[in-house]
């Protein structure tokens, strides 16, 4: 076959990766700001389909065709995300005569609702909420609230993904949080019908991974625990979920099994479920008609690759293993690799990979390699870190190693976030629940002093290392009578803050200065394990799992220290990072009131609401809906309240 994986990022090299082992030929298909990404040269052939707007390129259903017709493609993956659980998508593939390597189009219909969905689960035996499931009047999702009872949750329909989803802990919130939760489904999925259910207090996410073929065979694949979440967005998962009783198990992987037999189901998917963690009972979420992001937790403890199951599956070949041929060893623990500044609220990062090491020991997979444009056109995801082991706490250790080990310079990341989280005792323990991040602060604290030490000690090294391979030292014994210099080695956090370090620039720019305002390299102990990486003028450094980048400033640019001082000028909204106005929610002479929202903005596919800081009347919106904007952008000026 030839496959045209409908898809990006990294997503797009793991399906090249295995069609290409099986012997497929493989297109590639990309939108402008990925001419230069890593998934469009290993394609068998790569072909352009339109500018960075995910409606014109990814998500055009007719450039998509048009492509697979131009390049000869048989056959069309759709990876996961973007189109890949889209019935009008599945049924144009196979019209169009091509082979869909997906489950059948009915299947991804009948799940692409989650009212239809609860139905159907309730029809396969598979216990749900209790909740009150189709409407998309406010006032009848309020009456179901009440009669349910507080906490609820409000969610989209016809969503995914985390879109669309409020928490209600009272009636006096309900209104305001329906509303944004009908806002943002409606933009993501075209919908506004919206789902009430219970709230479960201590709710841990598990799912069951499940394969089926076209002869009626369904096998489930075990469970993953995907509780650690934030913003409903997973961000640690695990294989197999850990501290599940033996029926809740048991109960898990049958009701998921059963539920696929239902549908006929003859492809990867997965049956999501929410766990009670004080009982033990578990309800029915939803189930994704498609390959899920954290898949390599289940082949790594299965030693199956799900990608070419799903291959086979669509080409009419049946499974090449019955439930009882299912074998699980060991632990297997997958990290979510995201441009994202946890000090910062997490919100989505771009820039450009300066720097890249990748411990050994892990599975890398991931859409970016040195000098990888991260832009705001797409999520902030950059790559999945995986590891296994024979047992979980040796899966835990080597995870941290792993975090300890990856350095990517030149964008903020998570990893940092990742190596506390690992540490923490409710993961530790197996125990966490889908609302730890809600109820743990975050530290956001780091001696980015250290790290400037540690960076000017590679840099000084690998000057050392050049100047050795240099022309003096074929001269053998040749020598210099040594004599001390102090000098001062000027580096430019991404911050923007620069410090002084004592060092040699490599370049005769280093400069005499008091030794009082330096900081000296041998002050700081040296984790052994810390890695640091050199390229050009870029050091990048990981100091407890946080990746430090610096610039060494050269004599010919001129240096301060960057003031602290506040993001943007006092009374005024501006933008923390590039982003598109989807909303703005105020005009001129408006009154607010601190924490109004005001304006909303996207940035890698996540909505943020911008808010008062207090009392004010606006002034000047500067921006319009659609509008990109860029970090730090004013958008809205006000005139303070008068006391």
């Amino acid at each position: 076959m030839k496959i045209l994986v409908a898809n990006r990022g990294e997503i797009a090299r793991r399906i090249i990766r295995s069609a290409h082992r099986l012997g497929h030929a493989t297109v590639a298909v990309f939108a402008e700001p990925d001419a230069g990404a890593p998934f469009v040269a290993e394609a068998t052939v790569a072909v352009p389909i339109g500018p960075a707007a995910l409606a014109e390129s990814y998500l055009s259903i007719p450039r998509l065709l048009g492509a697979a017709k131009a390049t000869g493609a048989t056959a069309v993956h759709p990876g996961y995300g973007f189109l890949s659980e889209n019935t009008e998508f599945a049924r144009a593939v196979t019209d169009a005569g091509l082979v869909w390597i997906g489950p059948h189009p009915e299947a991804v219909e009948r799940m692409g609702s989650k009212i239809d969905a609860r139905r159907i689960a309730a029809e396969a035996g598979v216990p749900i909420i209790p909740g009150y499931d189709e409407s998309q009047d406010p006032q009848d999702l309020a009456d179901a609230a009440a009669r349910i009872g507080f906490p609820v949750l409000v969610k989209a329909a016809a969503g995914g993904g985390g879109k669309g989803i409020r928490i209600v802990r009272d009636a006096g919130g309900f209104s305001a949080a329906l509303d944004e939760a009908m806002n943002e489904a409606e933009r993501s999925f075209g919908d506004r019908a919206m789902i009430v259910e219970r709230y479960v207090q201590r709710p841990r996410h598990v799912e069951v991974q499940i394969i089926g073929d076209r002869h009626g065979n369904v096998i489930h694949l075990g469970t993953r625990e995907c509780s650690v979440q934030r913003r409903y967005q997973k961000l640690l998962e695990e294989a197999p979920a850990p501290n599940l009783a033996e029926a809740t198990r048991e109960g898990l992987c049958k009701s998921a099994t059963e539920l696929a037999r239902l549908m006929d189901y003859d492809s990867a998917g997965t049956v999501e479920f929410i766990v009670d963690d004080e009982t033990g009972d578990y309800f029915f979420l939803e189930m994704n008609t498609r390959l899920q992001v954290e898949h390599p937790v289940t082949e790594l403890v299965t030693g199956l690759d799900l990608v070419e199951l799903m291959i086979r599956s669509a080409m009419g070949e049946p499974l090449p293993l019955t439930q009882t041929d299912v074998a699980w060893s060991g632990q297997a623990i997958e990290a979510r690799i995201n441009a994202e500044d946890p000090a910062a609220g997490f919100f989505p990062q771009t820039g450009t990979i300066t720097n890249l090491v990748v411990p050994p020991e892990a599975r890398w997979d991931s859409g970016i390699v040195a000098g990888s444009v991260v832009s705001p056109h797409y999520d902030a995801m950059l790559a999945k870190l995986i590891v296994s082991a024979p047992d979980r706490p040796g899966a835990l250790a080597r995870m941290a190693r792993a975090l300890d080990g990856l350095v990517i310079g030149g964008v903020v990341t998570n990893v940092g976030f990742h190596r506390w989280l690992i540490d923490q005792a409710p993961l530790i323990a197996g125990r966490i629940t889908t609302r730890f991040l809600d109820e743990t602060e975050v530290p956001t604290e780091v001696d980015v002093g250290a790290a400037a030490r540690l960076a000017a000690s590679s840099w000084n090294a690998e000057q050392v290392t050049t100047r050795d391979q240099g022309p003096w030292s074929a001269l053998g014994d040749f020598s210099v009578t040594p004599h001390r210099m102090q000098r001062a080695l000027h580096l430019e956090h991404h911050s923007g803050e620069v410090f002084s370090v004592e060092g040699d620039a490599g370049d005769g720019s280093s400069i005499e200065v008091d030794t009082e305002d330096l900081l000296p390299v041998d002050s700081v102990t040296l984790n052994n394990a810390a890695v640091t990486s050199v390229v050009g003028r870029s050091v990048a450094v990981n100091l407890a799992g946080y990746s430090h980048t610096f610039r060494v400033l050269d004599r010919t640019e001129h240096w301060s220290p960057s003031p602290d001082e506040a993001r943007g000028p006092a009374g005024a909204i501006v933008a923390p990072f590039p982003a598109v106005v989807t909303d703005i929610g105020v005009a001129a002479g408006d009154v607010v009131s601190g924490g109004d929202v005001v304006v909303v903005i996207e940035a890698m596919k996540m909505l943020h609401s911008l808010r008062a800081a207090g009392p004010g009347t606006v002034a000047d919106i500067r921006v319009a809906i659609g509008d990109q904007t860029e970090s730090d952008q004013i958008l809205i000026t006000f005139e303070e309240a008068q006391q």
